[in-house]
């Protein structure tokens, strides 16, 4: 089967600047201590501000290479749910999900959020006569209790989806919605130590906006309103805050070789440490823009999006970290648990590429670990749009509505645990970044 066409479907970006109770929730971390104060009190004049210290960054924010990293969307919302968008979202297309209205393929296993985190859908009750409920991105408790978890199960962070169709509709509500979700979720890493860092994915754009587009964002944006880089929680490599562009290469995203390397070039020049997402094939130029070794020279990570690929290719990671390791490059591979879109792709089938009970996730972490790196991307957090999610989901029958087909996590055959690909995604972590050694099968069990 030849590789998914697969779209990273857009939505929100995020919502206005943060009130001045969430900056100050990151503002004193790692600042002066009360000695400190005091000694500046009685050594400088009055009109001095004292020389700030500099922030102590979080274990797991203190690089992005030996750590694996998790992709966050935080895109749906709900009608009622507060936020600036307040209509439903990725769960359906502006309308309350209901049979046959839907676009997502995974149910979530809602049961540990709380109540007004929760909305109620059009679809019957689940299986297990609870009604059924759907969550919403935007809430507080929502991205804390995330947060949470990938601190629970040893996954050092996320890379915060930030779409080019949400970052140039400035000051409406969707760019509102993003960057109060990108606060957020910023606050939530410095509760629970994780780190994070700011992933563009350029779908939305094009060739005569890309480059101003994030140039402006960055600098008006993420450093400027948000702050995002100083927070002690956001992760740095050799001192440089990280970015990631998303898109590089395909040929269904904007960028020709110079405006990308240019793009490239100039998140350089502003001290930053740029990952680069770009095609399976960007080594031969397979199923991507011929031309833009440049543009894959110029990145200090380079990380291949595999989503869609049904196969665990060993040589294709051998062969990626030999090209990287010869150019000085740090390599970021790309594992995911599986994929479906039935629900909202007519005519695609169900279960498309099977999780085989969290095997086809694993050989593709053996696979990395065998190559040489210890570093990773899992392809999403939260994703139930494509199924690829590895947040909690619905394990069996009883926990999906019972008048909507949704893929159940035992569609394979084996029941699991509707949190097992979190942990399963903490095992990876470990075997990918050294801590333990690599074991060829699947090392949890499957319930708890």
């Amino acid at each position: 089967m030849a590789e998914h066409s697969h779209d990273r479907r857009r939505f929100l970006r995020g919502a206005g600047a943060l009130g001045a109770a969430g900056a100050a929730a990151w503002a004193g971390v790692g600042g002066l201590t009360s000695a400190d104060a005091q000694t500046a009190r009685t050594t400088r004049a009055a009109d001095e501000d004292p020389a700030p210290k500099k922030r102590r960054r979080f274990a797991a924010a203190d690089a992005v290479q030996g750590k694996v990293y998790v992709g966050y969307q935080g895109w749906f919302a709900a009608a009622g749910d507060g936020s600036p968008v307040n209509a439903w979202t990725h769960w359906a297309a502006g309308t309350t999900p209901s049979p046959g209205n839907q676009t997502f393929e995974l149910y979530p296993d809602t049961s540990v959020y709380p109540a007004d985190s929760l909305f109620r859908t059009g679809y019957a009750a689940l299986g297990n006569g609870s009604p059924a409920t759907l969550f919403s991105s935007y809430s507080t408790a929502v991205i804390d209790q995330h947060f949470h978890w990938m601190q629970q199960h040893g996954i050092d962070g996320a890379a915060l989806q930030r779409f080019g169709s949400d970052v140039r509709a400035v000051d409406q509500p969707r760019y509102r919605q993003r960057n109060d979700i990108h606060g957020k979720a910023r606050d939530a890493a410095q509760k629970y130590g994780r780190g994070f860092y700011v992933e563009y994915d350029i779908s939305g754009l094009d060739d005569t906006n890309l480059v101003s587009t994030l140039q402006k964002d960055w600098t008006d944006t993420i450093k400027g309103s948000l702050h995002l880089p100083d927070s002690p929680a956001y992760t740095h490599e050799g001192g440089k805050p990280v970015v990631h562009l998303w898109g590089l290469g395909f040929t269904n995203r904007p960028g020709t070789v110079q405006s990308s390397l240019e793009l490239v070039n100039w998140f350089k020049s502003q001290g930053a440490y740029v990952i680069g997402g770009v095609p399976r094939g960007w080594r031969t130029d397979a199923n991507a823009k011929p031309g833009f070794g440049p543009v894959y020279a110029a990145l200090d990570m380079v990380s291949p999006w595999n989503v869609g690929n049904p196969s665990v290719d060993q040589q294709q990671f051998d062969d990626d970290m030999a090209r990287l390791r010869a150019n000085g490059q740090a390599y970021q591979p790309v594992i995911y648990p599986g994929f479906a879109w039935s629900n909202w792709k007519e005519g695609s089938p169900r279960n498309e590429i099977p999780r085989r009970a969290g095997d086809f996730m694993w050989q593709q972490a053996v696979a990395v670990a065998r190559c040489g790196t210890r570093s990773a991307f899992v392809a999403m957090f939260d994703e139930y749009d494509e199924a690829t999610a590895i947040a909690p989901a619905a394990a069996d029958r009883s926990m999906i509505p019972g008048d909507q087909y949704f893929l159940t996590l035992d569609a394979d055959g084996t029941s699991v645990s509707s949190d097992f690909y979190l942990r399963l995604a903490g095992a990876a972590t470990k075997m990918i970044n050294g801590s333990t050694g690599i074991t060829p099968t699947v090392p949890i069990p499957p319930q708890v």
